[in-house]
């Protein structure tokens, strides 16, 4: 992790738009939505911001089974669920597990250095319409939804 990054409008405006989402959005979201409070700012700078953010752990950079990267302004450790549908990501209300990392310490030769723990489902949108798609196969198609959101689930 690198030192805090001297805060420059651009990063603060970045930084703004990504703690005032719970979408986990992209770096064309964020890209978009900052655009229009600076109408100046690029795509790429917003790429090596969300980066430098990220290595300095000031925001959480997602790999989601989704294919494209999202940020999350929330770096405090927790979980998220990804819908293998439409591609949303939650926050979960769900306490990172206690000493996980040291339950597979040394496993299989491994030092652990930290982890990403993310569940797969379907949101409640994708499982209300999934009775109407005939097959249970590859969530790729024609139905597909752009991820527009989404919401805390709580656990219990």
């Amino acid at each position: 992790m690198e030192q805090k990054p001297r805060t420059t409008i651009q990063r603060r405006m970045i930084m703004e738009e990504l703690r005032g989402s719970s979408a986990h959005p992209t770096a064309d979201e964020i890209y978009r939505q900052v655009r229009r409070r600076l109408p100046r700012i690029s795509l790429g700078t917003v790429y090596r911001n969300l980066e430098l953010l990220a290595r300095s752990g000031l925001v959480r950079k997602l790999e989601t089974g989704g294919g494209k990267m999202r940020f999350d302004g929330i770096a405090d450790p927790h979980y998220h669920i990804h819908c293998r549908v439409c591609g949303r990501v939650a926050d979960l209300e769900l306490a990172p597990l206690p000493d996980l990392e040291g339950l597979i310490a040394d496993s299989g030769g491994f030092r652990v250095t930290g982890h990403h723990l993310e569940f797969t489902g379907l949101c409640s949108r994708c499982r209300k319409d999934r009775p109407k798609q005939k097959s249970a196969g590859s969530p790729a198609g024609k139905g597909r939804r752009k991820a527009d959101g989404t919401e805390r689930i709580e656990n219990g």
